[in-house]
């Protein structure tokens, strides 16, 4: 599968929703260098643009290297642009098709479109067709909430430089929700979610939370992939009006990131698209209860070390508390799984392999295990010259080991920046 562009939040649920799933591989592809080379270990970056003469080209030099089998977009305008090349393109693309996608990209066309329904905003064509303030301007072909503000006089309208880039409609006030959906590749909508937005940074949602799927929501999702004819996973917006009645904001044809929450109650939106485009027919069993997400940013590193051999203390390094430390054990199994060797290297008071029974550590994960006594000292026991690292939670066994064998050393703390998470 091949996602482009991959450093979008969009592209980051993706890779999180499929990079486990078995006999599926995921590739993503950037111009920007972005955060999607922290996250892809099939990453390919500086990749064009589909502005440049040679994207095509690329693109199909990079289907054929990878044997890509499925691209997911994850920006509108590429779904637009891939969505016009189809058949220029040696792999399927996870789109419905040409109209689908300009109408999803453009708020006017879609507000065209649903023109005489009881869910349409009011929509003014013109500045001089306002009847009265305060009403709403956001970006024809905006992401999110960017460029939109609330517009409490005719001058803010005649100050903007492109008007005719915006749409102006009725200011809604009232509760806004994204409902995420599923519609298979036989127009039957599979699943429908909606979700709240309780709190949004810079246009996305970074707290949203499950919410029960009424009739009025229901009926408007269905008018709207019936009617544009909508394959795979999309979503649509609402806000409430000043009487309480839900209007359509927007639509998209592709996976968004916060398509996360239902994934937690197991709708794996991508994976469900991956399948549909693939020709497989799908079943959605989704568990039923409230699940909320918060958003915030989460580090990834990438580090100028090279080790092979790993000493790790126990007591309160591996466990915390008397308790195993899991984000210890997450380490030393990505470690493991990446071939280096694991040395325990502990004065553990009392049997140590009655503790690790107790704890549920299989002394298979270590190499080797160094019990010492209290009295002597770790760096006597460690071998190796270079290519070693060593992790211990007392700051008095780190400096010996640094001020004996300049090694690097490490709290648990710092753990965090030696994994890679590109899977």
């Amino acid at each position: 599968m091949l996602v482009f562009p991959c450093g979008a939040e969009s592209a980051m649920e993706i890779h999180l929703a499929l990079k486990d799933v078995m006999n599926i591989r995921v590739v993503g592809a950037s111009k920007r260098e972005d955060h999607g080379r922290m996250v892809y270990a099939n990453y390919y970056g500086n990749f064009p643009n589909i502005a440049e003469e040679n994207f095509l080209e690329e693109l199909n030099r990079l289907i054929e290297k990878e044997s890509i089998d499925l691209i997911l977009p994850t920006h509108d305008t590429v779904l637009v642009y891939m969505a016009r090349n189809l058949d220029k393109i040696g792999a399927r693309v996870a789109v419905p098709g040409l109209r689908q996608a300009e109408i999803c990209r453009s708020k006017k066309k879609i507000y065209t479109l649903f023109r005489g329904h009881d869910f349409n905003p009011a929509v003014f064509d013109s500045i001089d067709a306002v009847p009265a303030y305060p009403i709403y301007a956001k970006l024809d072909e905006g992401q999110g909430s960017k460029g939109a503000f609330v517009v409490h006089n005719r001058q803010q309208l005649e100050d903007l430089p492109d008007p005719e880039n915006y749409v102006f409609m009725e200011l809604l006030p009232g509760e806004e929700l994204t409902v995420d959906c599923f519609t298979d590749r036989h127009g039957k909508i599979r699943f429908m979610g909606p979700r709240n937005r309780k709190r949004v940074f810079d246009g996305v949602s970074v707290n949203s939370a499950s919410v029960p799927l009424t009739p009025e929501v229901e009926a408007i999702g269905k008018m709207v992939s019936d009617t544009i004819g909508i394959r795979g996973a999309w979503y649509f917006q609402v806000k409430k009006d000043v009487n309480g009645r839900f209007r359509l904001l927007e639509a998209s044809v592709k996976v968004a990131g916060n398509m996360n929450v239902f994934r937690g109650i197991g709708v794996n939106f991508p994976l469900l698209m991956v399948y549909d485009y693939l020709d497989y027919d799908v079943e959605v069993i989704p568990n039923d209860y409230r699940i909320e997400v918060d958003r915030a940013l989460f580090s990834r590193y990438t580090v100028d070390l090279e080790y092979d051999t790993i000493y790790i203390d126990f007591d309160d390094t591996i466990t915390k508390e008397g308790r195993v430390n899991q984000n210890v054990m997450m380490f030393l199994y990505h470690q493991k799984n990446k071939g280096r060797t694991l040395k325990l290297i502990t004065k553990h008071q009392g049997n140590l392999a009655e503790t690790l029974d107790k704890l549920a550590i299989h002394r298979g994960i270590f190499d080797v295990i160094h019990h010492i006594p209290m009295e002597d000292e770790k760096y006597n026991y460690i071998t190796e010259k270079e290519r070693v690292i060593f992790i211990d939670n007392a700051y008095g066994e780190r400096l010996k080991v640094k001020r004996k064998l300049n090694l690097p050393v490490f709290d648990v703390d710092a753990l965090a920046t030696l994994i890679d998470w590109r899977e």
